[in-house]
């Protein structure tokens, strides 16, 4: 550890704050911890062609494309779970695959990623879906679907019910993530949310077709706009609060999220309260798989004990994250922590409680912390040394501030500060903290 320079001098005229007192959780983001989870759903495989096209076919007025790469991930229900693994979460995928190549690869894939996957079941005479996207110059030319919807089995089917307790185990949320390819029908629905009933694990659905029936009594069914009024049997210019009503009746959902593309998204509650929350993105590049990243965020977020409310507002902002980037991005706490950054400094202070979600926004980062005491108060030797640590190398500058009760005026001016990326409120010494974030070096100031 080095010390970076002198005693500073004392602030003698008191500077201003925006808040009247230091909230160390200033945002519902600090309160995200490890959890376990687990994704039911429709698996598929996602392909990519990736090439140019410079030229136009002599056969036929089509574009040759000249292949440069081919990519491939888990897709429908297995995008969910590569988001909630990404978003640090223990991630259990229950599904089922085909006999086949491409059924080996999607699993495989998913084990890379740190998912849990023996919950996937593989039924023979099912061909695993696969949808390979031709891209050309970063555009899509078209999509070829590789797929025949077959219902699950029957005998698979009651294996994962008897299966049931034990895969429930430290489950804190299910999340059901339903494309219409078979794996989600009536009875296996209505053994997996009775099961989660009895152990008070909340239900998330997020649901395919007109049927809604079996999705009764999930604590959050989350459909999109045309599914709710085709799942009301209304025409689209009835009143939204009129289908969403009947959605209820038929659900019994606590909840009813309604995504509504650009108009954001809308909560309903059995009681009648709505609540709507625009759409957070600053740039739409690609809306592929945003209700995906709606869906592993609302998930994390209930499994962390968030009002439904806040765990939508931080849907909101993953969501507004994931279309900024081509393609099913995964968004990360990394990339959730510096979007809530950039809309407020009050974001960079996280106290000794709520470390997980620095740990997880550092993760793969390289970064420094300077340890510092509020006593020596406010003054140019403070901010130069901090600026030097800062632009010492292209990293991260985590300020560790280990008074037991800073003053709220000295962590708004360290928050407000370009140079400091976050904050540590620690009571105590920085052996703790040094042990739970493995800087690349420390610093200390006095």
């Amino acid at each position: 550890m080095r010390a970076v320079g002198g005693k500073c001098d004392r602030l003698r005229k008191k500077l201003p704050s925006n808040r009247k007192k230091m909230v160390n959780l200033f945002s519902s983001f600090r309160r995200l911890s490890k959890q376990s989870v687990m994704v039911i759903g429709d698996l598929m495989l996602d392909t990519y062609t990736i090439g140019k096209a410079s030229r136009i076919s002599p056969e036929a007025p089509v574009p040759v494309l000249h292949v440069q790469a081919e990519e491939h991930r888990p897709g429908g229900a297995g995008n969910v779970a590569l988001n909630l693994a990404a978003m640090g979460a223990e991630t259990l995928m229950v599904g089922r695959v085909g006999a086949d190549d491409h059924g080996k690869i999607l699993i495989d894939s998913l084990k890379r990623e740190g998912v849990q996957t023996h919950g996937i079941w593989i039924q023979t005479g099912c061909q695993t879906p696969v949808k390979n996207r031709v891209i050309a110059d970063n555009q899509q030319m078209v999509r070829v679907d590789y797929e025949t919807a077959l219902p699950l089995h029957e005998a698979i089917e009651q294996q994962i019910i008897e299966a049931l307790p034990t895969l429930l185990e430290s489950i804190k949320v299910v999340a059901i993530s339903d494309y219409g390819k078979g794996m989600i029908t009536k009875t296996l629905m209505a053994a997996v949310i009775e099961e989660c009933l009895q152990r008070n694990i909340p239900i998330i659905a997020d649901p395919k077709g007109i049927d809604f029936t079996k999705y009764r009594k999930a604590t959050v069914v989350k459909p999109n706009l045309g599914e709710v009024y085709a799942a009301a049997n209304l025409p689209m210019d009835a009143p939204l609060e009129a289908a969403a009503q009947r959605v209820l009746e038929i659900t019994q959902a606590e909840v009813l999220m309604v995504t509504r593309s650009e108009e954001g998204i809308s909560l309903f509650y059995q009681s009648g309260k709505r609540e709507d929350f625009p759409v957070r993105a600053r740039e739409v590049v690609d809306v592929t798989g945003a209700g995906d990243t709606v869906l592993a965020m609302l998930t994390v977020a209930l499994a962390n004990q968030l009002t439904v409310s806040d765990a939508t507002r931080l849907s909101n902002v993953a969501a507004g994250v994931a279309v900024s980037h081509f393609g099913c991005a995964r968004v990360t706490l990394a990339e959730l922590a510096r979007q809530l950054l950039s809309e407020d400094v009050g974001n960079k202070v996280f106290d000794e409680e709520h470390l997980f979600a620095l740990q997880e926004a550092l993760k793969g980062r390289e970064f420094a912390i300077l340890s510092l005491s509020s006593k020596g108060g406010i003054g140019t030797d403070l901010f130069e040394a901090i600026r030097k640590v800062a632009q010492k190398k292209s990293w991260d500058l985590v300020v560790h501030i280990e008074d037991e009760n800073p003053s709220p005026i000295f962590v708004d001016v360290i928050a407000s500060l370009h140079d400091v990326d976050y904050i540590i409120v620690k009571r105590g010494g920085l052996e703790y903290v040094s042990k739970l974030l493995f800087a690349d070096e420390i610093f200390s100031f006095s």
